[in-house]
């Protein structure tokens, strides 16, 4: 440790001079957090929707009406024919079409059930789902609706509510918890934070430590009185200080951009992202002591970066995974610190019940630093 505080000034000073090292530790990370965070969003609204109503009674143009307010579809195109309903489709101009029968209204003035077609296009399968789901949830309302009105008219039902109305046998008051108003980006942008911070931590010190490899500066290092953990720390050191920087800038970022209020423990949220940090900052090293040139680390960066994005639950659920891919995800710390963000920001989750989480953070995190620290040698390859 005798040359810790050298090694530490010297990277502060080559921090220093390289403005692209510090462009890309601060401001790179508040730029992909704002446009990830807006361009991100699993909410689907406006799906185009082709009308062929053969009625056009007022019937028929208030179930038009009522899935036009769902704010989930738009009516695309309205068309007289059943070539140009079809084409309208086909052509992808709209992803639903919604087809009225000349007798529907007929159908409801006799209390006969009545019957329209919807058509979905599938070749996008949330689309589709949102469709059928939103489809089916307005139909069921307004034959519900229908039916409560013939009820009340001959004075009787199954059941009713405290007011001595009629009403269902069965009611389910749904309340939706810390996310009542479904904002995608109270759900994207925390594990969007874990995956830019392990980005731009692997960058910072898989290239701090190659590019000096591949200047020759590493080699003046080797031959100086400095021991491995004093050499180690003090590059690292600086490294550590601008993560806990980008930390707290991002999660500005959230709070006052995206409006993403910290249900849980700031204090716990910092000393659980610490250990994440560490983990990172692992894995930087390791990918330097594996890669000979920055090319080289950049491509296994990315190799880390790929099953990170697509396996952690930051975009897909893991839940719905193959099984040996399940599996794999806890190999990824990045997984385990997602749940962690999510948990203390969204749901007030304390270190209890996050406990699986940090077990599996900290081993990751051991498992990492200490083959880091075994392939890390004051030594040319």
């Amino acid at each position: 440790m005798n040359g810790f505080l050298a090694i530490l000034l010297k990277e502060f000073a080559h921090i220093r001079r390289d403005r692209g090292t510090i462009f890309f530790a601060f401001v790179v990370p508040v730029m992909q957090l704002t446009i990830f965070g807006y361009a991100i969003n699993v909410t689907i609204d406006d799906i185009p929707m082709v009308i062929l109503d053969l009625d056009g009674r007022q019937d028929s143009r208030a179930l038009v009406e009522a899935l036009c307010n769902t704010q989930t579809f738009r009516v695309a195109e309205r068309v007289h024919d059943h070539d140009r309903f079809r084409r309208a489709i086909t052509a992808g101009r709209a992803k639903v079409g919604l087809l009225i029968p000349p007798d529907y209204a007929e159908h409801l003035l006799r209390r006969e059930q009545a019957t329209v077609q919807v058509l979905i296009d599938g070749s996008d399968s949330q689309v589709a789902t949102t469709a059928m789901n939103t489809v089916a949830l307005l139909v069921n309302r307004l034959a519900a609706g229908r039916a409560r009105a013939v009820v009340e008219a001959l004075q009787t039902g199954p059941a009713r509510d405290e007011g001595g109305e009629v009403a269902p046998p069965i009611e389910a008051r749904a309340r939706l918890l810390f996310n009542p108003d479904l904002e995608s980006s109270h759900f994207f942008v925390p594990g969007l934070i874990a995956i830019i911070l392990q980005i731009v931590l692997i960058f910072l010190t898989s290239f701090s430590i190659v590019r000096e490899r591949e200047n020759g500066t590493l080699e003046q290092l080797f031959v100086t009185p400095v021991g491995r953990t004093g050499l180690l720390l003090g590059k690292l050191a600086p490294y550590v200080i601008m993560a806990f920087g980008e930390l707290l800038i991002v999660l500005v970022v959230m709070v006052a951009v995206f409006g993403v209020p910290i249900h849980g423990s700031l204090l716990s949220l910092i000393g659980l992202s610490s250990l994440f940090i560490l983990t990172a900052l692992g894995l930087g090293l390791l990918i330097s002591t594996l890669a000979a040139t920055q090319l080289q680390a950049t491509q296994l960066a990315y190799v880390i970066m790929l099953p990170s994005v697509l396996l952690s639950g930051f975009m897909f659920p893991r839940s719905e995974m193959p099984l040996a891919i399940y599996a794999l995800s806890f190999f990824l710390p990045v997984t385990y610190y997602v749940e962690i963000l999510r948990g203390v920001i969204l749901r007030g989750a304390d270190l209890i019940d996050l406990a699986p989480n940090i077990a599996g953070l900290l081993a990751c995190c051991a498992a990492i630093l200490g083959i880091s620290l075994l392939r890390f040698r004051k030594q040319l390859d």
